[in-house]
């Protein structure tokens, strides 16, 4: 799942696995095909081992992986935080509002989730985020340094 919130986009994307190279692939899509005219590309994603730099030196070669990295600035969630990634509640929205209950192929699942992403693009969705920088303090107070 990928969005921007800002702007009323996502893509959900279906694999039949979840491993690093199916991220790369995905981020040179997003990178050439999504956002081709970003000098910079904002992703902000939770701490699972899949989703890494790594990942593009073991898919692409290296001139191609650096010419993909360049245009990537990684945040990434605290552990336990995925539900501050705003693609998190993307998927909140697809599971509950979007799919059928039971898709029996994958074929299929990638039809109804890129009907999906036809029709929340083209209603330009935005994500209405009210989580704020004092509520955080109060969330995740203990990954604040104590100062005596």
């Amino acid at each position: 799942m990928f969005v921007a919130p800002l702007e009323g986009w996502r893509r959900a994307e279906t694999t039949e696995r979840r491993t690093g190279k199916d991220w790369a692939g995905q981020i040179r899509r997003l990178e050439d095909e999504d956002f081709p005219d970003a000098e910079k590309i904002i992703l902000v994603m939770d701490n699972l081992n899949t989703p890494s730099i790594a990942s593009l030196y073991e898919t692409f070669p290296p001139d191609e992986t650096k010419r993909i990295k360049d245009r990537l600035e990684i945040h990434y969630t605290p552990k336990h935080g995925s539900w501050l990634n705003m693609a998190e509640i993307e998927l909140n929205v697809i599971n509950n509002h979007g799919l059928s209950p039971r898709i029996p192929t994958i074929e299929q699942m990638r039809e109804e989730a890129a009907a999906w992403n036809r029709r929340r693009n083209k209603e330009a969705c935005k994500i209405n985020w009210r989580f704020t920088t004092a509520d955080t303090r109060i969330k995740l107070k203990r990954l604040y340094p104590q100062f005596e």
